[in-house]
């Protein structure tokens, strides 16, 4: 059982209901209806990321993966292993995500291992080294180097938001492929320059 209450539909103002009806009926959104005036604003972050990014989807989740497994998460690796399923990540690189114990290669040239070992470093160090950032700077414009950075900092709090107010996992059945809740969560955008 969560560490605070979540709020009902009947008890949000018609504002959040409204709201909070264009996003799957999850738990962390009913808790973080405690936060009122603050839930909007994480709606908005958190949909931009998600659906209107430059980062290429499948990156992007396995990113998130990553911080949920480096934060020991398992709401939010719960929810974001169904995102990156829908996107099209493979089983073996959603392990190779949530695998932080082996270690990458010390100077990955692919944009994946890349992206990885920037996400280890952000958040064990929070900054990450200067030749892993110039690095990546070599695939990604000013616009992705600043949403992947946002990315990996939203869901480190995120993260430990849920962890610390223990937000049960949903036993839902929730089909994100026929929802509108995600419209272009499917759709790859450019990761270049």
């Amino acid at each position: 059982m969560a560490r605070i209450a979540p709020i009902a539909p009947e008890a949000m103002s018609p504002g959040l209901k409204q709201l909070l009806d264009t996003r799957p009926p999850y738990n962390i959104y009913r808790i973080l209806a405690n936060a009122p005036t603050a839930l909007p604003g994480f709606v908005q972050l958190a949909g931009a990321l998600l659906t209107q990014g430059e980062i290429d989807a499948q990156l992007r989740e396995m990113v998130i993966l990553r911080v949920g497994a480096h934060c020991r998460s398992d709401y939010e690796v719960h929810q974001h292993l169904r995102l990156a399923r829908h996107v099209g990540v493979s089983e073996g690189r959603i392990r190779k995500a949530l695998d932080i114990e082996t270690p990458l290669d010390e100077t990955p040239e692919a944009l994946e291992d890349l992206m990885l070992a920037f996400t280890d470093s952000v958040v064990r160090s929070v900054k990450a080294p200067a030749s892993q950032f110039d690095a990546l700077r070599k695939h990604l414009s000013p616009r992705g180097m600043t949403e992947l950075l946002l990315t990996i900092g939203t869901y480190m709090m995120v993260s430990r938001v849920l962890e610390n107010l223990e937000v049960e996992i949903e036993d839902d059945g929730i089909d994100i492929s026929g929802k509108a809740f995600y419209p272009d969560l499917a759709q790859p955008t450019s990761v270049g320059r």
